[in-house]
């Protein structure tokens, strides 16, 4: 049995950061999932509610906004619960183990993409999702030419 997600899309809205009673990080987004095909000339989309924990719920928290371009990877689940007017009601989300940030932070909607994974793994300036000191600096600007490491510099 697999039980598999993984989705590339937008959030909705900014993510709610929460803390359980024991002081675990909770995440909880939304993403808008564009269906393949139209109704009547109308493009649909799928609201899909996404959880994170830990580590890797507050680097959401910090770091995605409303708008932005995220993958994530994880699992369907299902819980359920009684409400206040004592209707079972069924919840179906996506527990989310990885995400990638496929934005910059200081880009637009709809900008360029950079990736790194959200489990709080950084390059350069400490912001998940940005590759090295400054996102705007083109990584093949050396344009395939040798780059010039000493022997000490290699960790081989």
């Amino acid at each position: 049995m697999l039980n598999r997600v993984v989705l590339i899309c937008r959030l909705t809205r900014d993510p709610e950061l929460r803390y359980t009673p024991a002081g675990v990080a909770v995440t909880q987004f939304t993403l808008a999932v564009d269906r393949p095909f139209t109704t009547g000339g109308q493009r649909e989309a799928d609201f899909i509610p996404v959880v994170t924990w830990r580590q890797l719920a507050e680097t959401c928290a910090n770091y995605l906004r409303k708008g932005r371009l995220a993958a994530v990877e994880g699992r369907i689940q299902v819980r359920n619960y009684d409400n206040n007017e004592g209707r079972r009601v069924y919840v179906t989300e996506v527990i989310a183990d990885n995400v990638r940030f496929l934005e910059s932070p200081n880009a637009g909607s709809g900008a360029g993409s950079a990736g790194s994974e959200g489990r709080g793994g950084s390059s350069g300036n400490g912001h998940p999702g940005s590759y090295g000191g400054n996102s705007q600096q083109d990584p093949f600007q050396d344009d395939g030419r040798p780059i010039d490491i000493s022997d000490d510099d290699l960790p081989f």
